[in-house]
């Protein structure tokens, strides 16, 4: 396996919720349990650093990231830049918009049945969708980033029901009010969700004493 790959699929599993925000990732027992040498998980560690997924900490060895406070504040600052600049300049007519509904409606019957986690997956992907209305690749990659790290905070939290219920019906709305009244009233909506889903997290962080 390649670093490249390797850090690719090591990213998966950290967004998955394998590691936790905080774990020791012991490079010995990795590098055997995914059957790689320990130069190239060292290669795929350096990779994945340089995105904020993983700490090294001098003689400590190298740990999954744990999002601080001022890390959110910072990622819902470059959220509300992407996302809101992006739908202010976004067509209702555009293919993503499709994209974008089929992931409310996927968050929506996953609450119907109490899964959260494909809430969170769908909450996720509805967000991707509304950025690729902006037909940058680079806009899309830096906002995949964004995400990444945002989701090692949502697991340090560990309370998806919590996190995700309201944003279900949030996205609608922000849905709703790009094809219905245009791109600036659904840049407004969006500025709302994000201000209120930024306020969730740091809330959840001042009771779990998270600095």
């Amino acid at each position: 396996m390649s670093d490249t790959s390797l850090a690719g699929d090591l990213r998966r599993r950290i967004i998955a919720g394998e590691f936790a925000p905080g774990e020791r990732l012991s490079e010995a027992a990795l590098a055997a349990r995914l059957d790689v040498s320990r130069n190239t998980l060292r290669e795929a560690f350096r990779a994945l650093a340089q995105h904020g997924l993983v700490e090294h900490v001098p003689n400590r060895g190298v740990s999954v990231a744990s999002p601080t406070t001022a890390d959110v504040v910072d990622i819902y600052r470059a959220r509300r830049q992407i996302e809101c600049g992006v739908l202010r300049d976004a067509s209702p007519l555009h293919p993503g918009v499709a994209a974008m509904r089929q992931e409310v409606e996927r968050a929506e019957a996953a609450v119907e049945q109490g899964d959260w986690a494909t809430v969170g997956t769908a909450n996720m992907a509805f967000h991707r969708a509304l950025v690729s209305l902006s037909d940058s690749p680079r806009l899309e990659r830096a906002h995949e980033q964004l995400s990444a790290e945002l989701r090692l905070a949502f697991l340090a939290i560990a309370d998806f029901e919590s996190l995700h219920r309201p944003f279900v019906t949030r996205n609608r709305a922000v849905l709703d009010a790009l094809v219905d009244e245009g791109p600036e009233a659904a840049a407004a909506e969006l500025e709302r969700y994000l201000t209120e889903s930024e306020r969730r997290i740091l809330g959840a962080y001042a009771r779990l004493g998270r600095a």
